[in-house]
């Protein structure tokens, strides 16, 4: 094969690199732009009703992004259970409301497991030579690169009460979110001049406030369960961020603020009447 012909061959595979490329972007613009039709935008209205206090310009976006997830994502429905478009909408709503103003998106997620309620998983636990084997019971399982386990029990019920301080969903996806840095460890990647120093320490300090008010028996805008670590202090910091956002805002400020500027919205000042 002489030079000219593997080069010509060469260019031939970057041209059609090039063409997929542009094609792809092209059918994601026209994806963000696409709405939902009226059956669907009433369903998660109704599912989700936290979606009716976006403003308008939000809620179209939401809209398109929740078409884009739909066009990366397969639900996988798992002990008998059958995926709906309820099911499909009111997890893309609420999985795509942490990105509704973001550039961020869940590259490496192409698949969502959902299980009729609380489903077990093994779990290893060492001690020195000895490994044990344990069934635990879960709301929800996110893993770095995909995919997301949900209960859908669970799933529909933090969706339909936007007010609770509890969703497995936005939960599991803050943890989606937290692993595009490469690490799960309540350290995502900040948006555009947005400074680490800051962000961690507006991080430890809520971290550790919420320590001291879960040792003298007080009560703890952020669910308990986010002692565990920074990444599920991370995780259940947004979904209160979502759904206790005035009670956030003025008990731990820095940390909504920062919360605020990552995903660029504050719904504290949504009209959720």
């Amino acid at each position: 094969m002489t030079p000219w012909i593997v080069l010509a061959a060469a260019l031939l595979i970057v041209a059609g690199l090039v063409a997929r490329s542009v094609l792809k972007k092209r059918k994601r613009a026209r994806l963000l732009e696409t709405p939902l039709t009226a059956e669907q935008r009433a369903i998660v209205a109704k599912l989700v009703p936290i979606t009716r206090s976006l403003p308008d310009a939000l809620r179209a976006q939401l809209e398109g992004k929740m078409n884009l997830f739909f066009e990366q994502v397969t639900f996988r429905g798992h002990n008998g259970i059958t995926i709906t478009d309820e099911m499909r909408l009111s997890i893309a709503a609420q999985a795509c409301l942490l990105i509704v103003n973001s550039e961020v998106w869940y590259e490496t997620l192409r698949n969502v497991l959902v299980y009729p309620s609380t489903f077990t998983t093994g779990r290893e636990s060492h001690d020195g030579m000895l490994v044990t084997a344990e069934e635990h019971g879960l709301l929800g399982e996110s893993w770095a690169h995909g995919p997301v386990v949900l209960s859908w029990d669970h799933a529909l019920q933090g969706g339909l009460d936007p007010d609770d301080g509890h969703n497995v969903v936005i939960h599991e996806f803050a943890h989606q979110l937290d692993s595009l840095s490469g690490h799960t460890n309540g350290i995502p990647i900040l948006r555009r001049g947005q400074a680490y120093g800051a962000w961690e320490k507006a991080m430890l300090d809520a971290y550790h406030h919420h320590l001291e008010r879960l040792e003298t028996a007080r009560d703890t805008v952020i669910h308990p369960y986010g002692a565990t670590n920074h990444q599920e202090f991370f995780a259940e910091a947004i979904v209160s961020f979502f759904e206790k956002p005035e009670a956030m805002r003025r008990d731990e400020p820095a940390l909504y603020a920062q919360l605020a500027q990552l995903l660029a919205l504050d719904p504290a000042e949504w009209d959720r009447d």
